[in-house]
């Protein structure tokens, strides 16, 4: 049982890398292509801020919806679904131009994008169950870095082609072909059957509930929690288990509203603040992202076998961050604080994902993985909507004393996350 357990870890351990790749090669491209998207529109940028918030409007009923799908028809889904959405950019780029073509194409692609999200979510979750690796840290790794390396060639295909055809195009193709690649290496597999970790791992809670023993997945004999045997009552292990991953997504909105703001706004603080030129500027969100990569790379392990440190550690080091750049007398400064920024929120949403899906049966764990990341994606909405009404009463530079403040208050929640990995472990056979 064990060695099969295995052999299907290792056939789908590239997986999660290729999908996380294409799914920040489509974003990058997607960041780079916006002006290119909104002069072919032909409206203002009033109408182009309302026609984005579509992303969010088509994102959140697909990620709702998305995990119960990956359960029931198997991990190749996110494979698929990443290729899908490939397919969704080109077909933004050649609807009729105009409002209400814009519209539609953004709300596809929002809808493609949750779908996708939750998808390659689960994928890396399961992979990481099966082999004992860092899987989930090092697969937001591989995004953030495709990020960073598909904005810049966006960027430079946008000044020699000046066509948003072309650049979908090309980011069509690459995130088709590795959505193809992940398929393949997917095979038939399923997030079922991988509830025995693989050996040598420890995927519990580094501090175990009384009466179990960390990496243990099976209760204290004294225990009936998730044995369909003796279990009184399934349903209320249920409830505490989807309990538990609600407190997990609402800590993971606060990460994801801190990392949206400097990603959304660091340039727009080098323009305003140092009146820095568009190449300058673009820098900082560039630093973030290629920061937030090779932290989840170098951190991977620590956050997998560490969660509740690793948070603690990152709130810290963010909170950092948001200080030095809030307060920076010169520009190169406020991009140091960025950097610093980016390695403390980098361990965040990860560490959060891992620590929430690590004692989800393998049957449930897309339905967790939707539950975890639709709430935390209300963080990632917010975000920068949030942090514009303080830069319109503090100014830009100094909102980042709230964003700062936003990752301090992560430090309060480590005690309910800890009770939160309780309830995960008890409820976690029933949450099928």
């Amino acid at each position: 049982m064990v060695a099969s357990i295995v052999r299907r870890g290792e056939l789908s351990r590239a997986a999660p890398f290729l999908c996380f790749a294409g799914f920040g090669v489509f974003w990058g491209v997607w960041g780079a292509t916006l002006p290119l998207l909104r002069e072919r529109a032909g409206v203002d940028d009033a109408g182009f801020g309302v026609a984005l918030l579509l992303v969010g409007a088509g994102a959140l009923p697909a990620m709702l919806l998305t995990g119960r799908l990956v359960d029931a028809l198997g991990l190749r889904t996110a494979g698929t679904l990443l290729a899908t959405l490939g397919v969704l950019g080109v077909v933004l780029s050649v609807v009729p131009a105009g409002y209400a073509g814009l519209c539609a194409g953004i709300l596809l692609v929002g809808a493609g994008s949750g779908a996708c999200d939750v998808a390659i979510n689960t994928l890396a979750a399961t992979v990481e169950r099966r082999t004992g690796r860092p899987v989930v840290a090092r697969s937001h790794a591989a995004f953030s870095g495709a990020v960073a390396l598909s904005s810049l060639g966006a960027g430079a295909l946008a000044g020699l082609a000046g066509s948003l055809v072309v650049n979908f195009a090309a980011a069509g193709a690459v995130v088709v072909a590795l959505g193809a690649a992940a398929v393949a290496r997917t095979g038939a597999a399923t997030t079922a059957g991988d509830d025995h970790p693989a050996p040598g791992t420890t995927p519990g809670d580094v501090h175990p509930a009384p009466g179990t023993t960390a990496g243990d997945d099976h209760p204290a004999p004294a225990s009936t929690v998730g044995d369909d045997h003796s279990a009184p009552a399934p349903a209320r292990g249920a409830a505490v288990l989807w309990g538990g991953l609600v407190v997990v997504g609402a800590v993971g909105a606060l990460a994801f509203a801190a990392e949206n703001a400097y990603q959304s706004w660091a340039a727009v603080l080098l323009t305003d603040t140092f009146a820095a030129g568009p190449a300058a500027a673009a820098a900082a969100p560039a630093a973030f992202a290629a920061t937030a990569a090779l932290s989840r790379l170098a951190a991977g392990a620590f956050m997998l076998r560490r969660p509740l440190a690793a948070l603690a550690g990152g709130a810290l080091v963010a909170t950092a961050g948001g200080v030095l750049t809030a307060l920076a007398p010169v520009p190169a400064l406020a991009v140091a604080g960025v950097v610093v920024a980016a390695c403390g929120t980098a361990a965040l949403f990860p560490t959060l994902l891992s620590y929430g899906l690590r004692d989800v049966r393998g049957a449930a764990r897309g339905r967790a993985t939707s539950a975890v990341t639709t709430v935390a994606y209300l963080g990632f909405l917010a975000g920068p909507a949030c942090f514009g009404l303080l830069a319109d009463a503090a100014g830009v530079q100094r909102a980042f004393l709230g964003v700062a403040a936003v990752t301090g208050a992560l430090l309060v929640t480590i005690p309910a996350l800890s009770a939160a990995g309780r309830r995960l472990r008890a409820g976690g056979a029933a949450g099928s």
